[in-house]
């Protein structure tokens, strides 16, 4: 059997250097400057990150798309497209890392980023146990918030959710300790300025939005400190703005109430810790078709990247039917992207079609085998249905 004492005094070492390293966090975000102006950008770069598995189809695909739909922009050099390779699971498994440092350097180099989904070795895989390239590019971007629509008009449903993005649950979530066989030990991570900036940003959305309640998702009664801290600063920030309904709930019984017909008409905006945030936004998602339906936002100051919602299907490419992934949820990521750079009209040119391709007409179905229709004939009737939509 280990020494005790020993072993306690080598996890409390770990502990302590996550601690000056969370530390050295929370002081830089406080010094974090102003959101980018994007229309002040002479050129605004994004970077097209294909990712692994079905990623670079469904994302290559998506930057056919937005070429199609910034084709003006791009002809007057005001946005330009960069590639960027080195994200698969085998480079990073090779390098060690969850993303190498020449990568990292080539996402700094962008204004956005179109990232495709990623694989995330888990126990019994055959690679190393490298962390969530997700989670490290929101921690190395500062991408704090990560924003998720899921609308059904005919539902009553139009939610939005704000889930942080780099706290939580998933701060630290490789550098957990196995004190002995007997005992492992995992961190949550909250600072002020982190609860402080994702409420701020939305009730600044429900504000700008008309959306007129903001929900507070936690587990504040059993995790006291973290989640605690969570609530108390969301509810803070919720007084400043008188017109805004606020209310709370836990997050099991939030879960009960998404598919409680009639109460689930009442949430507009959530604002939600992370790993509470992942888990909500996916059952979220089955409403408007699944995982595959939805894109997300990681929105930061400096930064913002732009991605799918679901894994990267291995088995897909595996099974040889890549060609057959959907690229809606990465379609609906590039909504929010045209968005965030200030290109509003083609935003909504291209919400509007996949709404009328995904939902109305359906003159083509995508069912991930061949007897559906691939990535790219999808891709060719999204614009198609673009063109007839602005004759």
């Amino acid at each position: 059997m280990p020494d005790d004492a020993k072993v306690i005094d080598e996890a409390v070492e770990k502990f302590r250097s996550l601690m000056e390293a969370q530390l050295a966090r929370a002081k830089k975000i406080k010094e974090d400057k102003d959101f980018t102006d994007y229309a002040s950008l002479d050129t605004i770069v994004i970077g097209i990150c294909g990712g692994d598995g079905i990623g670079p189809i469904i994302t290559k695909e998506s930057e056919r798309v937005l070429a199609f739909l910034l084709k003006d922009e791009v002809e007057k050099d005001k946005v330009t497209f960069k590639e960027i390779d080195g994200l698969t699971i085998e480079n990073r498994a090779a390098c060690g890392k969850a993303i190498p440092d020449d990568v990292l350097e080539e996402l700094k180099a962008c204004n956005v980023i179109l990232k495709g989904p990623t694989t995330t070795p888990r126990a019994g895989d055959p690679w190393p146990n490298v962390e969530s390239a997700n989670v490290a590019m929101r921690k190395s971007l500062d991408l704090f918030a990560n924003m998720r629509p899921v609308k059904m008009p005919e539902e009553g449903i139009d939610w939005t959710f704000f889930r942080e993005n780099t706290e939580g649950g998933y701060a630290v979530g490789s550098c957990g300790v196995n004190i002995t066989d007997d005992l492992a030990v995992d961190f949550t991570v909250a600072t002020q300025e982190g609860c402080e900036r994702i409420a701020r940003l939305a009730y600044d959305y429900a504000k700008k939005n008309n959306k007129g309640k903001v929900s507070i998702i936690t587990k504040a009664n059993i995790i006291k400190t973290t989640d605690g801290k969570f609530l108390k600063t969301a509810q803070k920030i919720g007084e400043e703005y008188p017109d805004i309904v606020t209310d709370d709930w836990y997050v099991d019984i939030t879960t009960a109430k998404l598919i409680d017909p009639m109460r689930r008409k009442d949430f507009k905006v959530f604002v939600l810790p992370n790993l509470y945030g992942d888990i909500i936004t996916d059952e979220a998602a089955e409403f408007q078709g699944g995982v595959g339906t939805a894109g997300s936002a990681n929105i930061g100051k400096k930064y913002a990247m732009f991605e799918a919602i679901h894994g990267s299907a291995p088995r897909m490419i595996k099974e040889g039917r890549g060609q057959y992934a959907d690229p809606c949820s990465m379609l609906r990521a590039s909504v929010m992207l045209l968005s965030h750079i200030g290109y509003q009209e083609q935003a909504d040119a291209l919400e509007k079609a996949l709404d009328k391709c995904m939902y109305d007409e359906k003159k083509l179905v995508i069912t991930g085998r061949d007897n559906g229709c691939t990535c790219s004939e999808f891709g060719d009737y999204v614009m198609e249905t673009i063109t007839q939509m602005t004759k």
